[in-house]
């Protein structure tokens, strides 16, 4: 069925008191020592019901490039969601797995000409653009777009400043407007984001604020806009920036700049929000060796080692599923058994032949063995999507958990959906658990 759970996914049951710790136990003793994720899919579940309780008026169009595994974009497009594109690839993607044209957003202000086209062949008409070159391909190629305009806002409380490199400033939005409608072209609505892990909740106050300014503009011009796209930038986690309070500003500003009454839809790009702590990568010590140190001026704890340094490596690194996520606050990683107490300082090396392969340095541990376990927790955003095959080395293997109730409510959904059907977020499928109605707990580990 399009857009249903990949049931013949294989998808470990949680029950009768297992947990993730007890498959990440049992896939340690299965494959020796290659790197895998395990992925509680009641993560997913449990963030869009926040999502729809705390942002009701905001309706999520998933970043695929975030994490495109199949049955994470099946899962949520089962659940109502949209979708965030950013090239051809991404679309078909979407599109294979039943998503329709019209929940499909192509969220990349600079595209390649034939990705214009094949997302015009598609029906795919709801594209970003913020420049005036980006308006002339789709003159020539998708007439018929419905365009969004990208405007760069505040982005000084983000770790990734992704308005380095997107956005129109609001002194040259009026003329992209301009230039749109001598075109002829259809401009729909205005877009933003904020950066990744912005820690300053009146970020989007001001970028919605701003977002208004242009909207104004464009009706004065003539365009019937009707879409507001928040973009990105909230994260999986409550461990550094509160979704409640993000949540709070973002509802305060849309019923100031955008009440109800406006009938403009609001949409937003969330994408490790939905998977980032769904995901813990386990990754196997496969070397080892004992640097000692030459001065005592390389040593920190004089009662954990001060002579050497341990360096390991392992079999996942920065080319493989390890390569952006250690920017990131939320990531840790940390050894799967303690043997001792004793720490030493330790470098982490990923298992290529290249010396930009290094995980972790300056990192207290106690001592590993070769054969030993490392796992990685909140590793769902941006490590499947990105991996490379340097060096030939494997890629880390997945494999899907979800509890009961969970799997349940997705065949309900599933088998109470048609592609012609508009899927509800309400999920209340009679079930055979005595408390249907709460959210899935998370994942024990």
């Amino acid at each position: 069925m399009p857009g249903s759970l990949p049931v013949n996914q294989n998808i470990e049951i949680l029950e009768n008191g297992k947990t993730i710790r007890d498959i990440i136990d049992s896939k340690i003793k299965e494959l020796d020592s290659a790197p895998f994720f395990v992925a509680n899919l009641d993560c997913v579940l449990k963030a869009h019901l926040r999502w729809t309780k705390n942002l009701p008026r905001v309706k999520p169009f998933y970043a695929v490039k975030c994490n495109d595994k199949p049955t994470v974009v099946s899962m949520l497009s089962a659940l109502g969601t949209g979708f965030d594109c950013a090239s051809k690839g991404e679309i078909q993607l979407a599109l294979s797995l039943g998503v329709t044209p019209d929940k499909i957003i192509y969220a990349n202000p600079t595209k390649p000409s034939y990705h214009i086209k094949y997302a015009a062949s598609q029906g795919v008409d709801t594209m970003t653009f913020d420049n005036e070159e980006e308006l002339l391909k789709i003159s020539s190629l998708h007439a018929q777009a419905k365009l969004v305009l990208r405007i760069a806002v505040d982005h000084s409380k983000s770790l990734k400043k992704l308005n380095l490199k997107f956005g129109a400033t609001l002194s040259s939005a009026g003329k992209l407007l301009e230039r749109a409608a001598q075109l002829g072209l259809q401009v729909i609505g205005v877009s933003f984001h904020v950066g990744c892990l912005c820690t300053d909740s009146l970020t989007f106050k001001r970028a919605i604020a701003d977002s208004r300014h242009v909207f104004d503009m464009a009706k004065s011009l003539g365009f019937k806009m009707s879409l507001l796209d928040i973009g990105g930038g909230f994260t999986g986690t409550d461990r550094f920036v509160n979704f409640d309070e993000f949540s709070e500003v973002i509802n305060e500003s849309l019923d100031e700049f955008f009440p109800s009454e406006s009938g403009v839809r609001i949409i937003a790009e969330p994408g490790r929000y939905f998977v980032e702590s769904a995901f813990t990568l386990a990754v196997n010590v496969i070397a080892k060796k004992t640097v000692m140190n030459e001065t005592e001026e390389n040593c920190d704890n004089t009662e954990s080692g001060p002579d050497r340094t341990m360096e390991y490596y392992i079999n996942d690194g920065v080319f493989g599923s390890i390569s952006s996520v250690l920017n990131f606050p939320d990531v840790k990683i940390e050894p799967y058994l303690h043997r001792v107490k004793s720490d030493y300082k330790s470098v982490i090396w990923g298992p290529t032949c290249d010396c930009i392969d290094k995980v972790l340095e300056n990192y207290w541990i106690p001592e590993l063995r070769v054969g030993d376990w490392l796992l990685m927790d909140n590793a769902g955003a941006y490590t499947l999507s990105i991996c490379s095959d340097f060096n030939n080395f494997e890629r880390a293997l997945i494999y899907f958990s979800a509890s009961a109730d969970t799997y349940n409510r997705f065949i309900y959904i599933c088998s109470h959906s048609s592609p012609t059907t508009t899927r509800s977020h309400s999920l209340h499928p009679p079930l055979s658990s005595s408390h249907p109605d709460t959210d899935p707990a998370p994942p024990q580990i």
